[in-house]
């Protein structure tokens, strides 16, 4: 299984910017997706998550700012951010895991991150 992230960026803080993973070596409809971030000095945090069957969960500190969105006919899971703040700092990475419970905490298959960095 390999996810490929980009879309990464230098976006000042009320920009927006939309990542893209591609998967590939899986059977993508039947996994569900979501997106993590690790800032600098900070533990991972779990940022968005789809399920297979389409539905979504975002961490509050995202809610109504980012939306993610998969297209199980290009295997790509997207995540649009919007309204950026400097908090959103961090390395963002696509994951992937057959079980929903298992995405949201420690998901089998990790992409190599791509770098948002949101100045203010």
């Amino acid at each position: 299984v390999q996810l490929q992230a980009c879309g990464g960026g230098l976006v000042q803080a009320g920009g927006s910017l939309r990542l893209s993973c591609a998967a590939s070596g899986l059977t993508f409809g039947s996994y569900h997706m979501g997106w993590y971030r690790q800032a600098p000095g900070k533990e991972r945090e779990l940022v968005a998550t789809i399920s297979s069957a389409g539905r979504t969960y975002y961490a509050d500190a995202v809610k109504g700012r980012f939306t993610i969105s998969r297209d199980n006919a290009k295997n790509t899971v997207d995540l649009q951010m919007i309204s950026l703040k400097p908090e959103d700092t961090a390395i963002y990475y696509c994951t992937a895991d057959t079980i929903y419970s298992s995405l949201m905490k420690s998901p089998r298959y990790w992409g190599q991150g791509t770098q948002v960095t949101v100045s203010s």
